[in-house]
């Protein structure tokens, strides 16, 4: 396994202030726990309802927001995992373990660190109408990376720039216009641009095609596999468009409540659901044919607080199939087929 990320318990907490003192009275676990790996090369896609935790679990994993547990491994040779996944099974408080995690655990990154891991980390935000800075001409916007990392002298800066929006389908005569004279797809452009003039190795794509209309979000989507493939380029594709992320992702994982749920092959996913969640999730694809009939699963109630999530397994209180098991003990992920893991007492060895 080639695996470019590497994601261990990772958990992302916010304080619930209350009170008259603004003390701390509680937590919204936005992330809770959640373990995967993305191949490098590869486009891993995240799905869910939205409040899930998918963005959040984004932003984290590229450090833009800090863990507050859980480890986060980028780029770190074979044989360096294999060793402190070793130490973490037979002593979690050996010294050598400790001194791998400051050198390779992302989670513990903070200050020049962190800033230089920033050139192979990108994202790209849902609506770039907020992730671009009005005042600013595209030129500055795109070469602003340049600039903060010192990479190339103020005259290239601009050759840099043209040369990069050309990759996405801009010109020239876009250098000198503020963003408020675009439309939703050219914006998005602009910020994809800016996203890849660092020529980073991982990218964090939080539903970048969400903002704008289906003739556009084709078009994206075949910006984003060429740049793939001619970058070498790993991607996150954060969507909750389900047509969108079978046509891009070589695997699929589905978020529930802060955790995942299942993993599997696009294909394979899309073919056969095994967590009740994702059969309920995936039944609400749109069939393009009005003759044609396919069975709508509607879930009772409504999706529980990430303040006080249920015990045991988080979907049982809308699940149809939930026994006693799922109401006391959380169920493991588990692989039950080749490439395929899901997190459900129905398919765990108990």
């Amino acid at each position: 396994m080639n695996a470019l990320v590497i994601v261990k318990n990772l958990k992302k907490y916010f304080p619930v202030k209350g009170g008259v003192f603004r003390t701390t009275i509680g937590y919204v676990k936005a992330v809770d726990g959640i373990s995967l790996y993305i191949r490098r090369g590869e486009c891993l896609g995240l799905v869910g309802e939205s409040g899930c935790g998918k963005t959040t679990f984004g932003k984290t994993v590229i450090r833009l927001l800090k863990p507050t547990e859980g480890s986060i491994y980028f780029d770190v040779p074979p044989d360096v995992i294999e060793r402190i996944e070793e130490l973490e099974k037979r002593n979690p408080k050996d010294p050598e373990l400790e001194r791998l995690r400051k050198e390779y655990d992302l989670a513990t990154y903070k200050g020049s660190r962190l800033k230089r891991l920033r050139r192979r980390m990108q994202i790209v935000y849902q609506d770039p109408s907020t992730s671009l800075n009005p005042r600013m001409l595209v030129k500055d916007i795109v070469g602003e990376p340049l600039k903060v990392f010192k990479l190339v002298d103020g005259n290239e800066v601009t050759e840099r720039v043209l040369a990069t929006l050309e990759r996405v389908g801009l010109s020239e005569q876009h250098l000198y216009r503020y963003p408020h004279e675009f439309s939703g797809g050219q914006r998005q452009r602009i910020a994809i641009a800016r996203a890849i003039i660092l020529q980073p190795e991982f990218i964090v794509l939080d539903e970048p095609t969400s903002a704008v209309d289906v003739s556009v979000k084709a078009q994206l989507l075949k910006l984003f596999k060429s740049l793939q493939e001619d970058m070498k380029l790993t991607y996150l594709f954060i969507s909750h468009e389900l047509n969108i992320v079978e046509s891009i992702s070589d695997r699929v994982g589905v978020m529930y409540l802060g955790r995942l749920v299942e993993l599997a092959p696009t294909r394979t996913l899309f073919k056969k659901q095994l967590h009740p969640y994702t059969e309920a999730l995936f039944s609400a694809i749109p069939i393009p044919d009005p003759d044609a009939k396919k069975k709508r699963i509607l879930l009772r109630g409504n999706v529980p607080s990430p303040v006080n999530p249920p015990s045991g397994c988080r979907f049982h209180p809308r699940c149809p199939y939930a026994m006693d098991i799922c109401r006391e003990k959380e169920p493991p992920l588990e692989e039950v087929e080749s490439g395929h893991t899901v997190a459900c007492w129905l398919y765990a060895k108990r």
